[in-house]
């Protein structure tokens, strides 16, 4: 039982970790005008309210990481455990909850790929952090 409950508590916090890698990016890229150069309208203001759920959100969405694919390659691993919250992100939240066009179309076509980068960096540190935190 202890163990399970230690494994756990370092997914969730190789999660949340991720998250707030995650959302540092999004608001940087925003900040400095990244994503603008791209035409790309995201662009959040970093306030505990927009960053609070996207961090729990990655300790959630950590659970992916109980499927045992790509052990022993870290960055395949997150790369691989980051399309969950890529296509929810694309097709359920922005279209549905949103409203900003499958895919988030409405806020520039790049936007796809900044999704795809900024949940890669969560994937990466979060498999990192597994790796870092079992050992």
């Amino acid at each position: 039982m202890r163990t399970s409950a230690r494994n756990l508590s370092i997914l969730f916090a190789a999660g949340c970790l991720g998250g707030l890698l995650n959302s540092l990016a999004v608001w940087a890229a925003g900040k400095y005008g990244i994503t603008a150069m791209f035409d790309v309208r995201i662009a959040p203001h970093l306030t505990a309210k927009w960053l609070y759920p996207r961090i729990v959100w990655g300790g959630i969405w950590s659970v992916l990481f109980l499927i045992p694919l790509f052990k022993g390659k870290m960055i395949t691993r997150g790369l691989f455990m980051s399309t969950g919250p890529t296509v929810v992100q694309l097709f359920v939240v922005f279209p549905h909850i949103a409203n900003k066009g499958v895919m988030g179309l409405s806020l520039g076509t790049m936007t796809p790929l900044f999704v795809i980068i900024f949940n890669a960096i969560w994937g990466i540190t979060a498999a990192f952090w597994i790796r870092f935190a079992r050992n």
